[in-house]
This record gives C-alpha cells, structure tokens and sequence, in this order.
C-alpha cells in the first residue's frame, strides 16, 4: 500500500537508539525510552497561506530529523510502526548523521 500524507503532515520512520549505555552496561526493553530521532518515508505538498498559495516543506524523504517526545501519531502502516505529525512537531534536521551519532 502507498501512503500519501496530506498538506503539513510528514511521516517519519523512528531510528532505534543503541542497546548499551556509554558504560557498556546493556538497557532492557523495558526501560529504553522512545527514540526522539528518525528518517522521514513521505511528505505531503505543503501548507496553504493566507493567499491559498502551497507552502513547500523544508523536510524530504530520506531526511534525519529529531522530534519532541510526545509529536506525532503513531500508526501501523504495511506492518511497520510509523509517526504522522505536522512538519511543526520536527525539531530539526541532523546534517551529518554519523557526526551526531559519535556525539551522543
């Protein structure tokens, strides 16, 4: 099935966070928190503006984003567990992925 997100909207595929902590120690289940990162699958057109003129979106299929801890709606589009949120409920986008990742 193809999903086509309509206006603002931007669904984003979560990136699974690692399973060790910086000491080493592994993190069960059930005490890792939601990634607050992930790659954008779809985006809609844009929003209108005042005038009814399309709005482009900044973000793009592919792209790395970070996003709040409670943005978006989750749902289950093909079996996979996705988010659907407003372009405004994205943080930013993470220029250089591997650079970020070495931070963290």
């Amino acid at each position: 099935m193809s999903f086509r997100p309509l206006h603002d909207r931007v669904v984003v595929r979560r990136i699974e966070a690692d399973e060790k902590s910086a000491g080493g120690i592994i993190i069960p289940d059930t005490a890792k928190e939601k990634p607050q990162r992930g790659e954008v699958v779809a985006t809609g057109p844009g929003a209108r503006d005042d005038r009814g003129e399309i709005t482009p979106l900044d973000v793009k299929p592919g792209d790395q984003v970070l996003f709040g801890k409670w943005s978006g709606t989750e749902v289950k589009i093909d079996g996979e567990d996705l988010l659907i949120m407003k372009e405004a409920d994205i943080l930013g986008v993470v220029q250089d992925a591997a650079a970020f990742k070495k931070a963290a």
